[in-house]
């Protein structure tokens, strides 16, 4: 996901928008040495930095893993993290220093290498890494990763380590805000022992961030702890989080009013007109870069009729976000009307009401441009989720009564539940969708282009309905070739035009973050891709 050029200046005037995180709790000394405990979900992926990009896997790495940026827990701005200096005079050629005294947990430095080496593993189309695609930017990456046939590269020719702290990234085209990119999991640098003991690694990863894991059990915890030499200046504030496996978040919370849990980053939609009560101050709601939609699949031919497109968006008007967002989410999600989300700002390419009446709840127009599309394809559509966070069954089922309604027809829409999100993922990235799907999206990094080629670009990371439209990737290549902010992002905008025109996805509503945790913690915050700040938390 990412690339460009664009939107490096709109990452600054985001994060004025994004101050939004807030803090909770008081702030005393806590107890360093004591561990929290908090509800998570089994990532889909062994945990590679370049293997991993769904959100459960995700927070585990931010907790592992440090790169050459880091994104402001508070503002979203990429700031130098590992990186001493990052270097260039055209846009396209880049000259990297690394930070001296920084190691992996088991005491080998990180160097040049040491970034090459990962970036490297996971451009190989041997490889087969899911965050592949982050690498294309690069010179030589369609020697390693060709679109077809085999690799005819083991090493990206754009990369050159030149010393043991510095190396050089030629990329294939000019790239202004490259260096804003590398923040994401993708571009973490890896020790010796990754290729070494690659089964060992994966069994237990090492990082050099705050944290080690100490122990996993799938389906039920990861225990990760301090790591007490971590060179950084944001050493963990508790000894440790355990986090917890949970397939219902209704659960997760019972816990927590019980006092069997520290911290839920999910508060169920069902508990939305409790949990001030139950918790008073120790709940947060706070936007986030964070948009949920429908994907379909454009693999299945059903949904590449002539009639398709209109089909897509009566979908969308038969759907009420409002009374959806009112009853359900009691007003902590808002409307989407475009296909970003408002934490970009205007300058970074938020276009409030670019999806036209195609947002907006109108039955009959539903029924009409459904019935000249050709009708919902074998007479009705089928909506599946993952069943064990987000509170995904209760606005399926809302939305499919509100598609039902509106056409009249109580067979038009049903739920397919998916028991966990792992599960989900991988009949998702099996290409075994038949209907629309939910696909919700957290942005990677705080830029327009983050929300769109990742999801819509021809073959692109997380395309997970492989749509693919010539002219959308025309109009994000030119973006992503402009070296003018502002003209960037007009080119997103258009490119985002074509998503509407053809309803690749259905936009539903923008998501805040939401967190409640226990009177054990304070200096509980959420940053601005909804994920606590499990670092900075302490315990009492």
């Amino acid at each position: 996901m990412r690339t460009t050029t664009h939107a490096g200046r709109a990452v600054c005037a985001m994060a004025l928008v994004l101050a939004a995180a807030g803090c909770g709790g008081g702030g005393g000394s806590g107890d360093s040495s004591a561990v929290l405990s908090a509800s998570w979900g089994d990532p889909q992926n062994p945990l590679e930095p370049s293997n991993t990009n769904e959100v459960q896997g995700g927070k585990v790495l931010d907790m592992i893993f440090r790169g050459l940026k880091r994104y402001d827990p508070e503002t979203g701005e990429a700031q130098d993290m590992l990186a001493e200096r990052i270097e260039t005079s055209d846009s396209q050629n880049f000259t990297v220093t690394v930070k001296d005294g920084w190691t992996f947990s088991n005491g080998e430095k990180v160097t040049a290498q040491s970034f090459v080496d990962a970036w490297n593993y996971g451009a190989s189309l041997r490889n087969n890494q899911r965050n592949a695609y982050f690498f294309s930017y690069i010179e030589g990456y369609d020697q390693v990763h060709p679109e077809e046939g085999e690799q005819t590269a083991d090493t990206l020719s754009g990369l050159r380590v030149t010393g043991e702290r510095t190396f050089t990234v030629r990329l294939s085209q000019k790239f202004s805000t490259f260096p804003d990119t590398l923040g994401y999991a993708a571009f973490a640098p890896l020790p010796r022992a990754f290729f070494d003991d690659h089964d060992a690694w994966v069994r237990k990863p090492v990082g050099n961030g705050p944290y080690l894991v100490e122990s996993y059990t799938r389906g039920s915890q990861m225990s990760l702890r301090a790591w007490d030499d971590y060179p950084g200046d944001d050493k963990a504030q508790n000894g440790g989080v355990d986090l917890k496996v949970y397939t219902d978040n209704n659960t997760a919370y019972t816990d927590l009013l019980a006092g069997n849990l520290d911290l839920v980053d999910d508060v169920p939609a069902a508990q939305l007109k409790n949990v001030r009560n139950d918790l008073g101050d120790r709940y947060l709601n706070t936007p986030a870069g964070i948009i949920q939609t429908l994907a379909f699949p454009f693999y299945d031919d059903a949904w590449n009729t002539e009639g398709a497109t209109k089909v897509r968006q009566g979908l969308s008007m038969a759907i009420d976000r409002e009374q959806i967002t009112d009853t359900i989410f009691q007003k902590t999600r808002t409307p989407a009307t475009d296909w970003t989300s408002p934490v970009l700002g205007e300058d970074g390419g938020f276009q409030e009401g670019l999806c036209g009446e195609y947002c907006e709840f109108k039955p009959d127009e539903a029924k009409k441009l459904i019935e000249e599309g050709g009708g919902l394809p074998g007479g009705g559509v089928t909506i599946t989720f993952n069943a064990d966070t987000g509170s995904h069954r209760e606005w399926v089922n809302a939305v499919c009564n509100s598609i039902n309604n509106a056409l009249d027809d109580e067979r038009a829409c049903t739920a397919n539940p998916v028991g966990t999100f792992a599960d989900f993922r991988n009949e998702i990235t099996d290409r075994k969708m038949t209907g629309p799907f939910r696909a919700g999206w957290q942005m990677d990094y705080p830029l327009i282009q983050n929300f769109l080629q990742p999801l819509y670009y021809t073959n692109a990371s997380s395309n997970d309905g492989q749509w693919s439209n010539e002219e959308f990737d025309d109009l994000v290549d030119r973006a992503n070739q402009e070296t003018d902010t502002a003209e960037a992002v007009g080119l997103f905008q258009q490119a985002e035009e074509v998503v509407r025109d053809n309803m690749a996805a259905i936009p539903l509503w923008y998501q805040n973050g939401s967190a409640g945790w226990s009177e054990r913690l304070s200096d509980v915050e959420l940053n601005p891709f909804s994920v606590p700040v499990y670092n900075e938390i302490k315990v009492s």
